[in-house]
């Protein structure tokens, strides 16, 4: 037996029963503190979590804006498709999660039950296209080339296809008027990214993760205006995800319209005569290489000379944009953007950067004026010119004694610029460089706004090159380790250059500029660089910002707001400068080097001017280059790897001329046939709740549904 007392007992288990009260007091008073503080201090906040918790929106995208050309034919507009969506909330609902549905679905449409079952899915940092962007909560298209007959399926088999619908829904349609393309121009649409809806928070367009967005293009560059206000209807649903409830509604407002100034018909002829122009560049050979010219891309600029505005813009090679309507295959996307393909889907009209060649001359002809030097000259144009060993030949080795500025821009006389390159770089101060020195050749190519972009209202411009002596400098830095480490002094002509650039790479040498002069060596621009140039020596020397948008126009077409042609400068020459620089273009198209391409031209009716160039790139095949204008239009065309600017690019050029002008084969002008600006078009009518009515596709639907009560009679 114990020899504990009873009290002692007692007192003990009494202490024990104490602080137990006390345990059990602490944790109420805890409790109802928590209480207080989630129901009374903080309710409203967790409430209105809570109800916020239970509310998920299901999107009614707008209806997109048409993309229209000057004369008011759309471009890229919205056709009625028959889509089929799948309600993935109902999916998951399913013991299966919907499989044995979406393969079902995948019977009717003709598709992989893989293809279907990818769609559903949601996308994240793992998941590769394709993949739902989008809410969960919204119907997810499985596709929008559903025919008739299979919506139907759908339709009359409901109980087989639980959360499946099938309804006409507008879909983006890039329409190809007249035969044009316009690709580049036009860009296209894609699923809106998560940085790209972080990133439109707090703006006029708020995006959501339904929408798609322009991604290159017009469709990018005016995507705000075209995309218009996507309708949201909010549903109060229970824990289940099932709804119990609507809570409110607001409806889609559609886009804006966007009207180019691209004409569609001239459009057409610009896509026609660049493919052309580089299939026939394959059949020359090229006696340098020994074997036919590549001609692997290319691109071409109508342009009107008095504002900018760019009446059509083509791009070789390209692609078809209604690729990506409705998501991009893997298997497409590889083929747009695989080396193999040569990547289309650049614009290289502003994206593609060569070496100018002669149609770079009007740049140093102007800067040797503005430099002191008198443009009647004479200048010798010898057969070759010689610093120290190095001899720079001129074209051909052509000998035309001495003559002025004028006639060597005529006969593209490339010793007269290197002469003129040359003097001006030893009263520089050569290799030993004043501490100011003048840089006319440099500084004028500035002026005449290469090196940077020109502002056109498309996304992605580059900006060419000018190798001035801070480029030099730049460059020399940045390359400099690779240079002194692979460069051998008697090495291959590679690594001698290397071993030179190592030595002295950040100096502008000689060479250096006399290969500037005739646009070679380390100049890049392009097309759209050179096509404003141009349009700006037709049209008494502004530079424009090349513009593509006119005007933006109200859906109901009532409020338009014009797209102004703007200027950001002036040609850096005096107007009797740019009349006789004007004089000798129009020479070059008469009697000089562009003359043969221009025979049985109305010269006294519609005065041509022109430029050749030929520029020659190591490693590769010479690049055509062929820049023209006209008191209207300015049109500019280069092939990479497609031989000499005459030979190449000169036939088609001249023939887009006659297209615009109606000039046929024997020099006589049918306007009827011409493609000037024509009075605008009616604008499309889109109804005020931004849908679209599709008679034909409504009657093939009622068509079908006859057929199949026929057959189930019979």
């Amino acid at each position: 037996m114990s020899n504990i007392p009873e009290t002692g007992r007692t007192s003990r288990v009494t202490i024990r029963l104490v602080g137990l009260q006390i345990l059990v007091f602490s944790l109420l008073l805890t409790l109802g503190g928590r209480l207080w503080y989630l129901q009374i201090r903080n309710g409203d906040e967790y409430t209105a979590e809570a109800a916020n918790n239970h509310v998920q929106q299901v999107v009614h995208p707008a209806v997109r804006g048409s993309i229209l050309d000057a004369r008011g034919v759309p471009l890229a507009d919205n056709e009625t498709r028959l889509v089929v969506s799948a309600s993935r909330t109902e999916l998951m609902k399913m013991p299966d999660d919907g499989k044995a549905v979406l393969t079902r679905l995948a019977d009717v449409l003709g598709m992989k039950p893989k293809d279907v079952l990818d769609k559903v899915r949601l996308c994240d940092a793992k998941t590769p296209q394709p993949c739902w962007n989008g809410s969960p909560y919204q119907p997810i298209p499985i596709t929008d080339e559903a025919s008739a007959k299979q919506a139907l399926q759908i339709r009359e088999r409901e109980e087989e296809f639980p959360g499946i619908s099938a309804e006409p829904t507008a879909v983006r349609r890039y329409a190809a008027p007249a035969g044009s393309n316009a690709a580049q121009v036009l860009g296209y649409l894609s699923p809106v990214t998560d940085e790209q809806v972080k990133a439109a928070e707090h703006t006029k367009s708020p995006l959501l993760r339904s929408d798609q967005v322009g991604s290159n293009g017009l469709e990018r560059q005016y995507d705000s205006e075209l995309r218009g206000k996507a309708g949201v209807t909010r549903y109060e649903v229970d824990n289940l995800g099932r709804v119990i409830g609507q809570r409110e509604s607001q409806r889609a407002r559609p886009g804006d319209n966007v009207v180019t100034s691209i004409d569609s018909r001239v459009q057409a002829v610009a896509e026609k005569e660049l493919d052309q122009a580089m299939r026939d560049a394959r059949k020359q050979h090229d006696r340098n290489t020994g074997t036919n010219y590549k001609a692997d891309s290319g691109a071409v600029v109508v342009m009107e000379a008095k504002t900018g505005r760019v009446v059509a813009m083509a791009s070789n090679p390209t692609y078809d944009p209604n690729a990506w309507v409705g998501g991009i295959s893997g298997k497409d996307y590889k083929q747009l953007t695989g080396k193999k393909s040569n990547y289309p889907l650049l614009n290289r009209a502003i994206q593609g950067q060569a070496a100018p060649g002669s149609i770079f001359k009007v740049v140093p002809t102007t800067a040797a004026v503005n430099a002191g030097y008198d443009f009647n000259g004479p200048y010798p144009c010898t057969s070759s010119f010689n610093i120290g060993s190095q001899v720079f030949k001129n074209f051909e080795s052509e000998n035309y004694g001495g003559i002025s500025l004028g006639r060597a821009l005529e006969v593209s006389c490339d010793t007269v610029f290197y002469h003129l390159a040359y003097e001006q770089w030893k009263k520089d101060g050569g290799n030993e460089p004043k501490k100011k020195p003048g840089d006319w050749f440099y500084r004028t190519a500035h002026q005449f706004g290469l090196g940077k972009e020109t502002g056109i209202d498309l996304p992605n411009e580059v900006t060419g090159r000018v190798p001035d002596r801070q480029w030099k400098k730049d460059y020399w830095k940045a390359n400099k380790d690779v240079w002194c480490k692979t460069g051998k002094k008697d090495g291959s002509y590679g690594q001698r250059i290397a071993y030179e650039n190592c030595l002295e790479g950040m100096k502008m040498r000689a060479g250096d500029s006399v290969n500037y002069s005739i646009g070679q060596g380390d100049t890049l621009v392009t097309p759209i660089q050179m096509a404003t140039i141009y349009a700006a020596i037709s049209n008494g020397g502004t530079l424009h910002d090349p513009s593509v948008g006119k005007a933006i126009v109200s859906p109901d077409g009532k409020d338009i707001r014009e797209i102004k042609p703007k200027a950001h400068g002036k040609l850096p020459m005096k107007g009797q400068t740019r009349e006789k620089i004007d004089s000798a273009l129009a020479g070059v198209a008469t009697r000089g080097t562009a003359a043969w391409r221009f025979q049985g031209w109305p010269q006294s009716k519609i005065p041509m001017h022109a430029k050749t160039g030929t520029a020659e790139v190591y490693g590769k095949q010479t690049t055509s280059w062929f820049a023209t204008y006209t008191k209207d239009y300015t049109v500019v065309m280069t092939i990479s790897q497609g031989g000499t600017g005459s030979g190449a690019s000169g036939p088609a050029v001249r023939k887009i001329y006659n297209a615009l002008y109606g000039v046929d084969a024997k020099g006589g002008i049918d306007k009827k046939k011409a493609l000037l600006p024509q009075p605008q078009a009616k604008l499309p009518k889109i109804s005020s709740d931004g849908s679209i009515e599709s008679q034909p596709l409504g009657k093939q639907f009622e068509a079908a549904a006859r057929e199949r009560r026929r057959g189930a009679d019979s």
